[in-house]
């Protein structure tokens, strides 16, 4: 993922800082579409350098105050309310509100991001991110220096005592997709938590503090639902013209789902100006794509179908490791495909707008909950380690959307995140601050599927009137509207009944009848990549590969014999061991890319 990167030494800037700081900013060099620089302060003990998306603002870093004694470095945008922002990519104005309120100023900005602020005026810098923490910085401390970077690889490239596998973020990659609380994949490398903002002065120990906590969304007082809808309907529309400014084309990632029939209910009325899109897989026209294609139109908006070809599968080798070179192995190889329709979506626009995060902020639904995956896989003593971090409990205390903003976006979501961004420039209006602040408001009752479709309905009728990709429309008729549901919930269910969640007496009977093809009946419906399937024709030879490799059957926390019994399993069709194929895919991909490589090249 572009970011930033530097070394904050806690002495005189050594020799080999210069030649450290190149290494890093090389390390996260992955695109021809990239800009990159470095700049050094040695009052200071500063070496800070950055890596982006090239863009109208990519060679202006870093910005400068009039005098020139407050610079800084910025990756991300700043949709903050009422600043005088040209652009969310411009970051010029955020060192006027610096001038203006001081460390204050991290209140004010709004979107997800990374940055360094210089000021040579109090001889400090501040490391910052935002309050979700999607803006993500590793770092590592020793006796010399502060080590911070956006990809963990930066680090690993100058430290190589580091490229140590963490066991316990390996097991809680196991069982749960992503390690828990703070901790990293990598031993020694911790995280920056969301929301803060570490100070360091020469000759002083560096000050760690936070400037937001989920607990002043948490602690508002509720509205009743009245107030709350009418609120709403005034904060979304004024919220959504932000995620539209800048002198980039955005597209808008349309799906059949309810948040983005939102936005395109309240998007600004400028007919055939926003390019919509959606991704579709090989088999036929998804739900998204037939009912995305019917909003656009009512839109007067274009819409293009990014089908997913043959070359995929071609290419997959090569994907999968940049998913996991890319997001530092926090994406499984799953992300292939996301990287490959990303990089096509990048030809239609730059900046892709799209309702990731509505579920979660409008409605409430944390959908986080362990893998489960096969308990024989492991020897024992990992075994373990897996199970007990299978124990721990995730969700705590608190309200799903408290669980959301502080656990579940910099856990869960940030992989994706990352993958995406290392592509494009990602917007969501459902992490705007404005409206999470108004999320925490919301009554419980406020949080259905009624309510939402409401809101449509408010900005176009005739929208809301559209089934969505589960069957839902407002006003719904009585009879059609269930009937139409559980047509669309049982296909759905049926997806994935032959993809991931395929039990194994399905799996069975599915290979005695396997010159039928059933799964052709129902993959694509909803789904564009259907890795069970795929590992058993199109990829078989990559999974064999790979896990039968003698690397691979040798890892001490794997039984090398369980692994070729999955690996035959599944692809003779016998059982169902997608998860557990896309996770020792993934866990050898993280050894070879980061750890024995560690160079990330």
């Amino acid at each position: 993922m572009p970011g930033i990167m530097g070394i904050i030494h806690k002495g005189p800037v050594d020799r080999g800082a210069r030649a450290d700081l190149e290494k890093m900013v090389k390390s996260a060099l992955h695109e021809p579409f990239y800009a990159s620089g470095t700049f050094q302060d040695e009052s200071l003990g500063l070496s800070v350098g950055w890596v982006g998306l090239k863009g109208p603002f990519s060679d202006t870093i870093p910005l400068w105050n009039g005098t020139g004694d407050v610079g800084l470095v910025f990756h991300g945008e700043n949709f903050s309310s009422g600043a005088p922002v040209p652009a969310p990519g411009d970051a010029g104005p955020i060192v006027r509100l610096y001038d203006d309120h001081g460390d204050g100023f991290l209140k004010t900005l709004n979107g997800c991001y990374s940055g360094l602020l210089i000021d040579r005026r109090a001889k400090r810098v501040i490391l910052f991110n935002d309050r979700f923490g999607l803006g993500r910085i590793y770092v590592h401390e020793n006796d010399r220096a502060l080590y911070f970077a956006s990809e963990a690889k930066a680090l690993l490239r100058v430290l190589p005592e580091l490229r140590e596998i963490d066991l316990d973020g390996l097991a809680e990659l196991f069982a749960y997709g992503c390690p828990l609380n703070g901790r990293t994949l990598f031993a020694r490398i911790g995280l920056l938590p969301g929301g803060s903002m570490w100070i360091a002065s020469p000759g002083r120990p560096i000050e760690r503090d936070v400037y937001f906590r989920t607990e002043d969304w948490a602690g508002q007082p509720r509205l009743d639902a009245k107030s709350y809808r009418e609120r709403f309907l005034r904060t979304f529309p004024e919220v959504l013209q932000r995620y539209f400014r800048g002198p980039q084309t955005v597209g808008i990632s349309l799906t059949g789902g309810i948040d983005t029939r939102m936005i395109m209910a309240w998007a600004p009325e400028l007919p055939f100006k926003l390019p919509c899109y959606t991704f579709s897989g090989v088999h036929r026209d998804s739900a998204d794509v037939t009912i995305a294609r019917k909003v656009a139109e009512a839109c007067q908006q274009s819409h293009e179908t990014i089908r997913m070809s043959k070359d995929f599968f071609t290419d997959f080798p090569a994907l999968a490791k940049r998913s996991i070179l890319y997001s530092d192995g926090a994406m499984d190889v799953s992300g292939a495909a996301e990287l490959y329709m990303n990089r096509k979506a990048r030809e239609i626009a730059p900046v892709r707008l799209t309702g990731n995060y509505g579920d979660q902020i409008v409605r409430g639904l944390a959908g986080f909950k362990p893998l489960e995956l096969f308990p024989g896989l492991f020897e024992e003593a990992f075994s373990a380690r897996v199970s007990e971090a299978g124990r721990v409990p995730v969700l705590g205390e608190g309200d799903s959307l408290s669980f959301f903003c502080a656990k579940q976006a910099p856990w869960h979501h940030f992989p994706r995140h990352a993958l995406e961004t290392s592509q494009l420039t990602m917007r969501s209006p459902f992490l705007d601050n404005d409206l999470v602040s108004l999320a925490f408001r919301a009554p419980d009752s406020c949080r259905d599927l009624g309510t939402s479709l409401g809101f449509i309905r408010a900005g176009d009728p005739a929208l809301a009137r559209m089934p969505t990709d589960r069957g839902f429309a407002l006003p719904s008729s009585p009879l059609v509207g269930p009937a139409r549901r559980a047509v669309r919930a049982f296909f759905k269910k049926a997806e994935y009944a032959y993809d991931y969640g395929m039990p194994r007496w399905l799996a069975r009977f599915d290979q005695a009848l396997s010159a039928l093809r059933l799964e052709k009946l129902f993959l694509g419906r909803n789904k564009y990549y259907h890795f069970r399937s795929w590992y058993r024709r199109e990829l078989m030879d990559y999974v064999r590969g790979i896990i039968l490799d003698p690397r691979t059957l040798q890892r001490p926390y794997f039984k090398g014999r369980v692994l070729e019994d999955i690996v035959r399993a599944h692809i003779d069709g016998s059982d169902n061991f997608t998860q557990e194929i896309h996770w020792i895919l993934t866990s050898e991909l993280i050894q070879r890319q980061l750890i024995e490589r560690g160079q990330g090249s």
